[in-house]
């Protein structure tokens, strides 16, 4: 939403002050396929939840044909690195499966040491129902992986933010895959969660607060690093 939290607080305040909605391009919480796994967390497939886990690695990005890294990996211009880039999306769709995530500690590295920003993330958190979460991001890796898993009483659900792959719920008796494919337009569904709202016909799922909690976490995630870089 934000290179901080701070600027969201003004953007959230600064419309509140003259009563303009606030919406936020979180689109997951709105696509056909996560709304599926929303389902099955909610009609019990995978009983009680009891915890779950994030693992994105990707390689180290290269410099431009001017020899210059992204503005993503400088942190003046992004507020970190890929992290806030791509794991923001993740850790807000989990924010919308499950809640809010509270109680959240971790730590960010420059293990490659390539650019200024931290390429390694690892946190754990809480949600209010007593599951608990981790998850790690690591952006100088020897390949590309992006996986969720939603572990519960009586099964588990595995997933993808980003990658054009079936949900696969397992239990002791059956494998199910479920495959829901993308709109056309990726941000069409969202989008019309914006419409319905102003015209008084719905909500769109993604707000001003809503993004607020996950630039929040994130924060949290990476604050001892950057405390220690500066």
């Amino acid at each position: 939403m934000a290179n901080h939290s701070e600027e969201c607080w003004e953007m959230v305040h600064a419309c509140e002050k003259y009563g303009v909605p606030l919406f936020v391009a979180y689109y997951r919480r709105s696509l056909p396929r996560f709304l599926k796994v929303k389902e099955l967390i909610e009609n019990g497939s995978i009983g009680e939840v009891r915890f779950v886990s994030i693992q994105q690695t990707q390689p180290i990005v290269q410099k431009d044909e001017d020899g210059n890294w992204p503005w993503r990996v400088i942190p003046e211009k992004s507020g970190a690195g890929l992290f806030y880039d791509v794991g923001s999306h993740t850790l807000d769709l989990f924010d919308f499966l499950l809640g809010p995530l509270k109680d959240v500690k971790g730590s960010a590295y420059n293990l490659a040491d390539s650019y200024p920003a931290e390429d390694t993330v690892s946190g754990v958190w809480r949600f209010d129902s007593g599951a608990v979460g981790t998850g790690v991001w690591n952006f100088s890796s020897y390949k590309k992986e992006d996986d969720n898993r939603i572990v519960g009483t009586e099964g588990e659900i595995q997933f993808s933010t980003f990658d054009d792959k079936p949900i696969i719920l397992s239990t002791d008796s059956a494998e199910e895959s479920f495959y829901v494919e993308h709109p056309e337009h990726i941000q069409y569904s969202h989008i019309q969660t914006v419409v319905n709202e102003l015209l008084g016909r719905g909500m769109c799922p993604s707000t001003g607060m809503t993004a607020l909690r996950t630039n929040e976490v994130m924060e949290t995630l990476v604050r001892e690093y950057y405390e220690t870089t500066k």
